[in-house]
């Protein structure tokens, strides 16, 4: 099977790592706009070849598209002009408007929408992994609107990797990563400039700084032209979150501010009830 790949970053090179590594597909077209991520991505073996969009989509069996959210909006309806028995699938971190997107063209059941619950705060080719997605969920969304054949071929590619399958509508979708994934990454962002704003020593954070503030921060060395598009489609999604966030951080500064120090533990206490979702 030969796999083409619409931008050679983190997510579309280690797609193509894995999958090469896992035997599905035996050669790897690539398609990308940035001249320094092509010659990357030949150098380090992550696509076999470079093409025009036109060419790798003829050319391919299956076509993912992994580049930023508001590229993909703009590219889907490019690629499904362009493909007759193909498969398309996007790895994008929302879905609702692909999703609308593809339902309004006539080649929609040749597209899946897809959402591979894994990423890193590192991008480009040279981030790429080749056992990225073991172990890790993927979401497949409106399923009923996908052909069986490019549903089930799909579905076999993402267990090949050694994922588990989530089916959910696309729009149930953005919301729950808006809780789960979009503020987590406004939280490091903001929560970096928090620090960079008040502690003006850069010796001092990185002498002082503990595990808890790396992972915890350790997002915000996320790429913005990747976060800024998610943040802009998911949000309505995102203001709600945010808005329960902010909710509760004054409920923090309440209790240091009154010294309502058992109300403060009663809040950790409750936090602690993660530990039975997330061991």
């Amino acid at each position: 099977m030969r796999l083409a790949v619409i931008g050679i970053g983190l997510m579309g090179g280690s797609l193509a790592l894995s999958l090469k590594k896992k035997g599905f597909v035996s050669n790897v077209i690539g398609v990308d706009n940035n001249l320094d991520h092509q010659t990357e991505a030949l150098r380090l073996g992550i696509v076999d070849e470079i093409m025009t969009l036109e060419d790798a989509v003829k050319l391919s069996d299956i076509i993912a598209i992994a580049t930023p959210v508001n590229i993909a909006e703009k590219l889907l309806p490019l690629v499904l002009d362009l493909v007759d028995k193909q498969i398309v699938f996007d790895l994008g971190s929302t879905k609702e408007a692909v999703a609308q997107i593809a339902s309004a063209h006539a080649k929609k059941g040749r597209f899946v929408p897809t959402h591979p619950m894994w990423g890193t705060e590192f991008s480009g080719p040279s981030a790429a992994q080749s056992d990225a997605f073991e172990n890790k969920a993927t979401v497949i969304c409106n399923r009923e609107q996908v052909d069986e054949d490019a549903l089930l071929t799909v579905e076999r590619l993402y267990k090949t990797l050694g994922m588990h399958i989530v089916t959910m509508n696309a729009t149930k979708h953005d919301i729950h990563v808006a809780y789960v994934s979009h503020i987590s990454h406004i939280t490091s962002f903001a929560l970096a400039n928090t620090v960079l704003e008040k502690e003006k020593e850069s010796d001092n954070i990185f002498e002082l700084a503990s595990g808890g503030f790396d992972s915890t921060v350790r997002l915000a060395k996320s790429n913005a032209a990747t976060w800024v598009p998610i943040f802009m489609q998911n949000k309505e999604n995102v203001l709600d979150v945010l808005n329960e966030h902010i909710s509760q951080l004054r409920k923090f500064k309440s209790c240091l501010e009154k010294e309502n120090f058992e109300y403060l533990s009663d809040l950790i206490e409750n936090a602690n009830g993660i530990k039975r979702i997330l061991k």
